[in-house]
This record gives C-alpha cells, structure tokens and sequence, in this order.
C-alpha cells in the first residue's frame, strides 16, 4: 500500500508500515528525526496523490481539552478555527482510509464524536494517555498487551475524572515527565504504532 502519515516527525508509524513492506511516507513541517520517507513541507502538497491510507497527527495545541483555559482567545483571534479547519480537510480528502489521531477537545463537539478511544496500556505501554482516533473505512483497534497502567503522560496531573459539581479530581497515578518539550510528549508510543500496522495492514 501507499501510505502518507501526516504531521508526524517521530517516524514511528512511518517505519512500522515500511517494516510491513508498505511505501510509507512521514510529512511533517520539521525533518524526520529518523531515516527514512520524508516528505518536508505542507500535507497539503502531497495529500491528494495516489494514498491508500492516509493516518494523520494534527497538531493538538489549539484544540486539546487540556488548553481548554485558552480557548476563548484562541476562538476570538482565529487560532483554534484554523486548527479545525486543517482537521477537516484532511478528513474530507477522496482516500478510502484515514485515520486522525488527537486527544480528546474541540473536535469531539465542532465535529463527531471520535470512533474510538485508547491508551498506551492497551498496546503494552504502561501509561494513561486518553488518544482519540476518527475512522473513515478502518476498523477500530484491537488490543494487544493490556497492562497496569503506572502514569499519566501528561503535563497536567488532574486527570483522575470529573465530579458531580463539575470540578476535577486528582488521579491516583503519577505523572510520567521524561519530555522536554511538547513535540516529544505527543509521540506516537511503539505499541500503538505496532498495533496500526498490524491491523491496518490491507
């Protein structure tokens, strides 16, 4: 299959289709951080060429549940539209298969509801990571280790649930902090990966 992962500068999905024997492709504004297909520039260049699966990684900072403080000034300047908006036309693209991948924000409400809802320790990474993923001719995935989750990878260490008065409760796990900059927290983790292109490998 040809295979485009955008916005994605790990390589990480990338090399576990290629490893699958796919043409796979990574685009991201920034260069790989590994060897191999790479495309440098805008999505929108290549995105309508000849893909038969497009997964996506939309940059989250406009549109995660966890700036949700921001989001006013993000609406009112034209931030969090523009984020929304190249949601979108990736997801309208004509490619059989795409998948977009995001934590849970704005889209679930401006958009749909995503198809599914994982964590790391489903694929045999210790960490809770709520990760939202939007289906268009894909099936859900399936678990392939379930572990004990140890941490939150996350940079905010409220994310025990909400209560009845609407206010947050602290999380029993701890927080899992061994990134410098939010770039490296949002890689995608080596099971989930795995698990794509394992199951997705049509």
């Amino acid at each position: 299959m040809n295979i485009l992962v955008g916005c994605e500068q790990s390589g990480r999905v990338r090399d576990a289709f290629s490893a699958k024997g796919h043409n796979a492709w990574s685009c991201d504004i920034e260069p790989s951080e590994t060897p191999g297909k790479h495309y440098q520039g805008d999505i929108f260049d290549i995105v309508n060429e000849n893909w038969d699966l497009i997964i996506a990684f939309p940059p989250c900072t406009d549109l995660a549940g966890s700036g949700a403080p921001s989001w006013k000034i993000k609406q009112s300047d034209g931030r969090q539209q523009k984020a929304i908006d190249f949601v979108l036309k990736i997801a309208g693209n004509n490619c059989p298969k795409i998948a977009i991948e995001n934590p849970t924000g704005i889209l679930n409400t401006v958009w749909r509801k995503p198809d599914q809802i994982i964590n790391p320790f489903q694929f045999g990474d210790p960490f809770k990571k709520r990760t939202c993923l939007w289906l268009k001719g894909l099936p859900k995935l399936q678990p392939t280790n379930i572990v004990e989750p140890e941490f939150h990878w996350t940079s905010n260490s409220y994310h025990g649930g909400q209560l009845k008065d609407g206010s947050r409760r602290k999380s029993k796990l701890p927080i899992y902090k061994a990134w410098d900059s939010p770039a490296e927290r949002s890689k995608t983790f080596f099971g989930i990966a795995a698990a794509m292109a394992e199951q997705w490998n049509f």
